[in-house]
This record gives structure tokens, sequence and C-alpha cells, in this order.
């Protein structure tokens, strides 16, 4: 695994106009983030040594090099996810890939089902904890000598990049809400009962996504923050049939209060 690792990120070191120390992971519907960069150098997954291929609608499958505003950056566009059919070491290989690159601070964004009844969609949703419920750990197995075998997880997203995101929000005039994620397997969307339990566990949203991500940034050292759009309500009395299409529709009427937070955030970092 190390020496894929390695062997990918030199692949991509040849490439790189630029030495960026952050990165972000766009998610559903989110990727028109991607439109603020400047001076763009773009390659595809496929082109990529040992790269997986995103295979979900809206999730375009390209590594972007740039700037966002003045700060240079490495984005994805598209992610992978674990009902893709992909193991854990392969949905988490190109954060292990931006700590060969030199990358310090990580975003994500997400879409996610709301179970907190204060929160309504379109809301935006600053994580502030995680609970992992994904049925294989994304640190199983022979530890890569990026951190200790039992890394601490007691701030997995770091809260000076919250304090600084919540200033921007106010700043701007944007609501934010704050609150715990719930990573599961997917790709089935929770019955009312799973919605139920999971906010009864300590849940506020709940999506299929970036807690590998964020375990594994952990791991290597690198800081995060990450920011849900709440695309459905799981909400007693308010949940109603949801499609994927629908869920994008809602990321994408949410994507300039995004935009504007990350980008105001990634810049101040």
């Amino acid at each position: 695994m190390l020496e894929r690792i390695q062997e990918t990120a030199a692949f991509l070191k040849e490439k790189m106009p630029s030495s960026p120390e952050t990165a972000i992971i766009l998610g559903t519907g989110l990727g028109s983030l991607a439109e603020e960069i400047t001076d763009k150098y773009e390659i595809k997954y496929e082109d990529i040594p040992y790269f997986p291929v995103s295979t979900v609608e809206g999730h375009s499958g390209k590594l972007i090099f740039g700037k966002l505003g003045q700060k240079d950056i490495l984005a994805m566009q598209g992610r992978f996810h674990f009902y893709e059919g992909y193991t854990m070491q392969q949905v988490t290989f190109p954060v292990r890939v931006m700590r060969e690159l030199g990358i310090r601070t990580l975003f994500v964004s997400n879409a996610a089902g709301g179970m907190n009844p204060a929160f309504g969609i379109g809301d935006l949703m600053i994580i502030t904890d995680h609970i992992n419920f994904f049925p294989e750990h994304p640190l199983r197995g022979k530890n890569i000598p990026y951190g200790p075998r039992f890394p601490d997880m007691s701030q997995a997203y770091d809260r000076e990049l919250i304090r600084r995101a919540d200033a921007i929000a106010e700043e701007k005039g944007i609501q934010v809400q704050h609150g715990v994620y719930v990573g599961t397997q997917g790709p089935t969307f929770e019955t009312p009962a799973e919605y139920r339990m999971y906010h009864i566990l300590g849940g506020d949203a709940v999506g299929m996504s970036t807690v590998p991500e964020v375990i594994v940034a952990n791991h290597c050292g690198i800081r995060v923050f990450g920011i849900s759009v709440i695309t459905d309500l799981g909400v007693e009395g308010k949940i109603v049939e949801v499609s994927h299409e629908e869920v994008q529709k809602a990321a994408d009427a949410a994507q300039p209060k995004m935009t504007e937070i990350m980008r105001e955030l990634i810049n101040r970092a």
C-alpha cells in the first residue's frame, strides 16, 4: 500500500504546477465550487496510477490544482464511496496521497439528511464530531507509518477552523447550524426507524461519506474542517420519499452559501 501511495504521489509531483498545503473534497452537488478555482491544471482520476474512478452522478472525477483566491489548492471534484464497491483503503487512498504531497489542511463537504428538528432543507451544518457506522474501519490492517496505531480522535474536526467559519458566517449574514455527522454504508436512504435511532444516539445529520476520509486525515496529521448541506429531512412527521436527483437539486441550491464560507475560510486559514 505504501509503495502505491508513494508512486502515485511521485506521478502527481511531476505534474503539479505548485505545492499546495490545502485540499478540498467536493461532495454531491457541490462540485461547482471548482468553478471558483483559477489557474487550473486538471487530471482525470482514470489517468492517475492506482486511483479509483468515481461512479456516482454529480461526481465529475477530476483532480484539480489551482488557486482559490490567493491560496494554492488541490481539489477532488468527486469522491469515492464504500457503497460503490471499493475497499476502505481505496476510498481513502487519495487522502494518504495528499499527505505525501504535503497537504496540511483538508476541507470536506457532503450532502446529508437532517435529523435535528431545528434543521431545514438547504441549511449548512458545520460538523463538530462524527459517529462511525461503517462496517469496515479505514485503518484496519497493518499500520501505515503516517501516524500511531491508535490515533486520538477527540478533536477530529479542528476547533480553530470551526471558530473561524462561525465568524465568517456571521460576517456574511449566513445562518449555520452545528452538529454531529453520522457516517453510514448506504446506498439506501435511511428508514424512519433508522433516522430515529441515529438521532437518539446523538446524530444531527446522516450521510454515506466523509467519516473514512476524516479518520485517515487525522491519522496522517492533517487538520480537518467539514460542512454538510442538509438536503432532506429525517425528522418524524417531515420524512418524505427522496431521490438522488432531489438531493443534488437541494445541494445545488445551497451552493452559493457554502462556496462563500469555504472560499473565505480557505483564504484565511
